[in-house]
């Protein structure tokens, strides 16, 4: 295959992990703010990873392709997948004050959708390798600019869902560790 036609395969990837991203970062925050559904302090680590892997990709955008901002993002899902089912694994069996916070989207709750999320993240890497090689010799990203720019467009947004998720976690949890028992801020 061509050098420019992986090229354009490899930015379509990250594009649409970045979407797919963007997508669930937005239905947290209206989950949050027009359901009234405060996350826990995992379901915070869990955006906080999720931002991480939109960081690589990001970085891709913006500076180049690299295999560091690759790695940079896999480290990222590989995190979200343990925190995701360190907390699925406390909540797989029902009890008092430890049932699932939230809604059910599709009949699972987020940290099982987290799993799946990053499975979906890390599968998708490894398929994005399998394919272009991984090696980084690729045509710069300055030969597709409409690519180029809806990149750096969704890079921004990302970045502005990571500012307001920043502020929520400061008001809800203060300059605090957050904890599960009480949001003394949102009283």
């Amino acid at each position: 295959m061509p050098n420019a036609a992986l090229t354009l395969l490899n930015y379509l990837a990250l594009l649409l992990m970045q979407l797919a991203l963007a997508g669930i970062q937005t239905a947290a925050l209206v989950f949050q703010f027009a359901l009234g559904e405060t996350p826990c302090p995992l379901c915070i680590l869990q955006r906080v990873a999720m931002f991480g892997v939109s960081f690589g990709i990001i970085r891709n955008f913006r500076d180049g392709y690299s295999l560091k901002n690759d790695g940079i993002s896999m480290i990222f899902a590989l995190f979200l997948l343990i925190v995701a089912t360190r907390q699925t694994l406390i909540n797989i069996y029902p009890r008092p004050g430890h049932e699932y916070i939230g809604s059910a989207v599709l009949g699972l709750h987020m940290p099982v959708w987290a799993i799946l999320i990053a499975m979906a993240l890390l599968i998708g890497y490894a398929a994005k390798f399998a394919i272009t090689g991984g090696d980084g010799n690729l045509t710069p990203l300055k030969k597709f600019p409409a690519l180029a720019r809806a990149g750096n467009a969704l890079g921004l947004f990302i970045v502005l869902l990571a500012a307001v998720n920043f502020a929520s976690v400061i008001v809800q949890c203060g300059l605090d560790a957050c904890h599960t028992y009480e949001y003394r801020l949102l009283r």
